[in-house]
């Protein structure tokens, strides 16, 4: 899952619905975000770049400040606490072909 998130461009995000559904986890974006709070401490990670459903920070008080403030600093921009996931979203290969 961790090499899933690695994958992810710098400048982009994804949700852990996604991320879940190209494991073929399907229903398990919970499971993505369990995974990744139990990074280890120092990791290259870029756990940052995994947000909510409708491109919301799911995580709450200094957590959730910190991920907006790293989103922020890769040129990711929010409106009214949402990223636009048309402009900055990304899709594992892995659902775009299952979807074709």
């Amino acid at each position: 899952m961790w090499r899933a998130v690695q994958r992810i461009p710098r400048g982009r995000v994804t949700t852990y619905g996604m991320i879940a559904r190209g494991l073929g986890l399907e229903g398990q974006a919970r499971f993505v975000g369990y995974a990744l709070h139990h990074l280890p401490p120092g990791t290259d990670v870029p756990w940052h770049r995994v947000v909510g459903a409708g491109g919301r920070i799911s995580l709450a008080g200094n957590a959730g400040r910190v991920q907006r403030r790293l989103l922020n600093d890769e040129g990711i921009s929010f409106s009214r606490d949402r990223i636009d996931m048309e402009h900055f979203g990304w899709t594992p290969a892995v659902v775009r072909r299952q979807r074709d």
